[in-house]
């Protein structure tokens, strides 16, 4: 019985959209130049891998003939939540301080790194914090 195919992109459609986000829209012969850089693809390859994505709704094709331009439909924002989500529920059973735990622990981030994740968890708990204290103030009042 085949699998069902994951929502989420492969190796390969990863890196033909992480071309497409950091070039943004670009034809076929500006992609496979791109995808160059880090190995040898042949465009009928990358011309196959962009049907297949453009039916998983990844990418899309303006234009037509060699004039034709791809561009990511997804963002790469969304598609890491959704491969993040899924690897914490997968390998964390849901726990995604665990894999915060095994990032920091396993010296996987930097100086620079730890202090940005540092100031996003203080604003994290600043926000919390604020969202407590009108929910508190909210009842005080509905309780008169």
């Amino acid at each position: 019985m085949p699998r069902a195919p994951s929502p989420h992109p492969t190796d390969v459609e990863l890196e033909i959209l992480q071309a497409l986000w950091n070039h943004g829209p670009c034809s076929l012969s500006l992609l496979c130049e791109t995808l160059r850089t880090e190995r040898e693809v042949a465009a009928t390859t990358v011309a196959t891998m962009l049907r297949v994505m453009s039916d998983k709704n990844l990418v899309k094709r303006t234009g037509s003939g060699r004039g034709a331009t791809w561009s990511a439909v997804v963002t790469q924002q969304r598609t890491e939540a959704g491969m993040v989500g899924a690897l914490v529920d997968r390998l964390f059973a849901g726990a995604a301080d665990r894999l915060a735990a095994h990032l920091v622990e396993g010296g996987q981030l930097n100086p620079a790194q730890l202090a940005e994740l540092r100031q996003l968890i203080d604003q994290q708990s600043s926000s919390t914090d604020k969202k407590i204290a009108t929910t508190k103030t909210r009842r005080r009042k509905d309780d008169h």
